[in-house]
């Protein structure tokens, strides 16, 4: 026997050979990523990441993924068990082709491929990939219809078409996916690149059997699945019970500005996870709706990253979680409903709103209240251009530098600037030269965009802006989003929204002068201060865009956490010098009065007109004199006792200033740090605070949603911000966070 066939002697109960072959599979998913990468032909795949691949057991669950998109991990699962439901005769060399949201698909741009994997007769695995297309036909470039009323406007649909039936190509079904884009040649080699993805699983994986056998290979992989739900179901023990309520919404929907929201009620109990939608708004007309799979989608966009640390991540993350909502809701649309946007408007709205409330559950729990984090980039602003080039060629281009939106802040430290959202863990975007060697586009700048961060004692990173034209007399834009109007990077315990996404163009701005002169005053300011800039709103479709125009766009910062007038005035005078905050919102957001030299440069800040500008904020904020408000100055630190606490009390941290606290008597309170008692017998604390009808800072506020307001909720001894509540008007914000006060919660609390 060779030295190195070690599947006559290897057991599936050897640790070691188990943990090698985990290993492989990890590998084999991270080479069939390199596979994709090398044989794309889309900017998309090889410059940005907007693709998946990974491994799925024989009934669909995925063993192993990339970490591209965390919430196209389920779908091609959908679409594994659809065929497997379907009856359908499946071969070794079998590669199904599918893009149906109503299969397993999130938008019919998200072309996807399986494969089963035989060895030796027997099926073993499956492995999939998935990949945004730039176009698949539809009534609009692209395939993102704002006008659509129902699918058929849109894309291709493809159910599940066996394209290489027992490794032969079947170039007719190629021939007729083909006719129906825009972009023929760019998604015929993506289609081959999934092939030869697959191709490389196929031959990994029989390699990876013939070496340590089936049984083996395939025990490993179920146990991969098997080991990260107990793992997460024994991080749930460690998270108090009860039950959380968090929503947001998207303006918009193709047709008129109508406000949609997705509501969830979030129930954890003992080691799972409930996760009902029902509250949410029904199906739209337009196509900013996902299907039940980008529903599923969603949460596992936000859960994998949210709860998966230092588990690796697989289909158990998601079996301690049931999903409750009917068909018909904006996030369970059902047919004939167009979904064309469904990733860059539903789809990525769940993911924030279950960010928001599993966050809240780790603010509330002493060993991970350090990782809770504000939502991360709360939307996509999405940016096509096609026509035709300067050599008479067709052209067409899906824009991912919106994915530089900022990262949520974390309790413990700022949210990276440009970091993209939650639901990217490994986000990238092309190089500017890139962008403009392969179309006509021209950019005249790329930059983070100031004062976009959500304000807080950790402040929520930058997103990024653009100011693009083109190279060519005349093209088409095709120009959508939510977050235009609506504060979608929540923050969390008194931290500020990130800034909304703005959309502008100016027509005509090259025609008179040189074209340096207008980069230069672009350079020195912002457009929405410039009067040539007209703001489109959400979602103004497409639009002819001539070389002498200019379309600016600025994207939506992470949110903060905790009070801006917490924030270390140091903190604030590095953010300034570094250009990401101005000294106006140092002054009006932080309460930090900067000292600054000629030309504006911050050289430092005034001790005295600082503690006075903060107190008088807070003394603002109440309604009172200045005099009347106490100075404050204790240590935040979730580890260390509240102020409050009495010989024997128990306590938990609950977020930046309150605590719930355990008398000896075994009733519950909710205290802030200063002591101050908001509530007693729960933890619905908002009815012992201060409210207060709260304006957002002017670039994150100034074209809130008409059928919105924003709540703040104060402490009413020291006036520190507590929660900001985005809802809308007329109604009461919700409480989010309603602990189960019983025998779990007060074992996890901690004690002096």
């Amino acid at each position: 026997m060779s030295t190195l066939d070690l599947s006559a002697q290897a057991t599936t109960t050897d640790p070691v050979i188990a943990q090698v072959v985990r290993s492989r599979l990890v590998a084999i998913t991270d080479q069939m990523r390199l596979a994709l990468q090398s044989v794309s032909g889309s900017p998309t795949v090889t410059e940005a990441s907007d693709f998946f691949t990974g491994l799925y057991l024989p009934d669909g669950s995925f063993a192993t993924m990339g970490h591209q998109v965390t919430f196209e991990a389920p779908p091609v699962g959908a679409l594994i068990r659809h065929l497997l439901g379907s009856g359908r005769a499946l071969r070794d060399g079998d590669r199904i082709v599918g893009n149906d949201p109503f299969v397993g698909a999130l938008h019919q741009n998200d072309l996807q491929m399986c494969a089963p994997l035989f060895v030796d007769g027997k099926l073993v695995a499956w492995a999939g990939v998935m990949a945004h297309e730039t176009d698949i036909g539809g009534m609009d470039f692209a395939s993102w219809s704002p006008k659509a009323t129902e699918i058929w406007q849109e894309g291709l649909r493809i159910p599940a078409v066996t394209l290489v039936s027992g490794g032969e190509l079947r170039e007719d079904v190629l021939e007729m996916i083909l006719s129906a884009s825009r972009l023929p040649a760019q998604l015929g080699l993506d289609i081959r690149a999934f092939i030869a993805t697959l191709n490389v699983a196929a031959e990994r994986l029989v390699e990876l059997c013939r070496r340590y056998g089936t049984d083996v290979v395939q025990t490993a992989m179920a146990a991969m699945v098997d080991d990260a739900e107990t793992r997460l179901r024994r991080r749930l023990l460690e998270i108090p019970d009860g039950v959380v309520r968090t929503r947001d919404f998207l303006e918009h929907d193709g047709h008129t500005d109508k406000l949609y929201a997705v509501d969830l009620v979030l129930t954890k109990h003992g080691d799972r996870l409930t996760m009902d939608f029902s509250g949410s708004s029904g199906q739209a007309p337009g196509f900013v709706n996902c299907s039940r799979a980008g529903l599923t989608g969603g949460v596992a966009g936000a859960l994998i990253p949210t709860l998966g640390f230092e588990i690796p991540w697989n289909d158990g993350l998601l079996r301690p979680v049931e999903i409750v909502a009917p068909d018909g809701l904006i996030c369970t649309a059902v047919p004939p409903a167009p979904v064309g946007s469904a990733t860059v408007e539903t789809v990525w709205v769940v993911s924030n709103v279950v960010s928001g409330a599993l966050n809240r559950l780790l603010a509330a729990t002493p060993a991970y209240a350090h990782r809770a984090q504000a939502v991360s980039s709360g939307t996509m602003a999405t940016f096509n251009l096609s026509g035709r080039n300067q050599f008479g060629e067709v052209f067409g281009l899906h824009l991912m530098d919106p994915l530089a939106g900022g990262f949520g802040a974390f309790a413990s430290h700022d949210g990276q600037d440009a970091a993209g959202p939650i639901n990217a863990p490994c986000p990238s975007i092309a190089d500017v030269e890139v962008n403009e060697l392969g179309t006509p586009l021209v950019y005249l700048y790329r930059r983070l965009a100031q004062d976009t961060g959500g304000a807080g004692r950790q402040r929520g990173g930058l997103g990024a802006e653009v100011a693009l034209t083109i190279s060519v007399p005349q093209a088409e834009a095709l120009v959508m989003t939510h977050g235009a109007e609506v504060p979608n990077s929540a923050g969390l315990s008194g931290g500020l929204p990130g800034g909304l996404i703005r959309q502008s163009l100016a027509t005509g701005i090259m025609r008179d002068s040189s074209e340096s002169a207008h980069v230069a005053d672009l350079l020195r300011g912002r457009t929405e201060a410039d009067p040539r800039f007209a703001n489109l709103g959400p979602k103004p479709g497409a639009f002819p865009i001539t070389g002498q125009d200019v379309f600016a766009v600025t994207w939506q910062g992470g949110g903060g956490i905790g009070d801006p007038l917490d924030r270390d005035p140091d903190a604030v005078l590095a953010d300034a010098r570094r250009g990401v905050v101005s000294a106006a919102a140092a002054r009006d957001s932080y309460g930090v009065v900067l000292t600054l030299a000629e030309g504006g440069r911050a050289t430092g800040w005034d001790r005295a007109a600082t503690a006075r500008l903060r107190r008088q904020a807070r003394a603002d904020r109440l309604g009172i004199g200045a005099d009347q408000v106490p100075e404050t100055g204790r240590d935040l630190d979730p580890a260390l006792p509240p102020a409050g606490l009495r010989a024997g009390e128990r306590w938990l941290p609950f977020s930046d200033r309150l605590r719930a606290i355990r008398g000896t008597d075994g009733t519950w309170r909710v205290e802030t740090v200063d002591g101050a008692v908001l509530a007693t017998g729960s933890t619905r604390w908002r009815r012992g605070a201060r409210r207060l009808a709260l304006d957002l800072p002017e670039r994150a506020g100034a074209t809130l949603h008409e059928d919105l307001t924003v709540t703040g909720w104060l402490c009413p001894v020291t006036g520190h911000l507590l929660a900001v509540d985005v809802h809308l008007a007329g109604t009461e914000p919700l409480d989010d966070l309603d602990l189960s006060l019983d025998g779990r919660a007060a074992e996890l609390a901690l004690h002096a």
